[in-house]
């Protein structure tokens, strides 16, 4: 079953060339271990007519940009696997200087996989 990482970030608009920079290598570490699929999507449309908008459920501050993104996987034992060989590629590279985010703000969650357009459904 198809399992996915999602994260939901504030990130200073000033922040986000270098947020770009580093996402490219993450996109490039989880996809070389093998990750399946890899997406960093900025918020385009966040006045939404029903629902919370994500700058509330954020509380997003004047100059701060959503950043959504997911990583796909073949399961949960793969994005283990996975996540387990990034992490140590980023142990060697040692701490970054500068998060281009605070990093207490993030959103993230492992998720299983319940409908696919592009697959079967789960089932359940």
């Amino acid at each position: 079953m198809p399992y996915v990482d999602g994260y939901v970030i504030p990130v200073p608009e000033k922040n986000l060339k270098t947020y770009i920079q580093m996402a490219r290598m993450g996109k490039k570490m989880w996809l070389e271990n093998g990750a399946l699929d890899y997406k960093e999507c900025v918020g385009d449309d966040l006045e939404p007519k029903w629902g919370t908008p994500f700058p509330k459920m954020l509380k997003l501050k004047p100059g701060e940009v959503v950043v959504f993104s997911y990583i796909v996987f073949k399961s949960k034992a793969h994005r283990d696997r996975v996540n387990a060989k990034v992490m140590k590629e980023m142990e060697k590279m040692g701490e970054p200087k500068d998060m281009p985010f605070d990093i207490k703000r993030m959103v993230y969650g492992g998720f299983k996989v319940l409908v696919e357009g592009a697959g079967k459904d789960t089932g359940r």
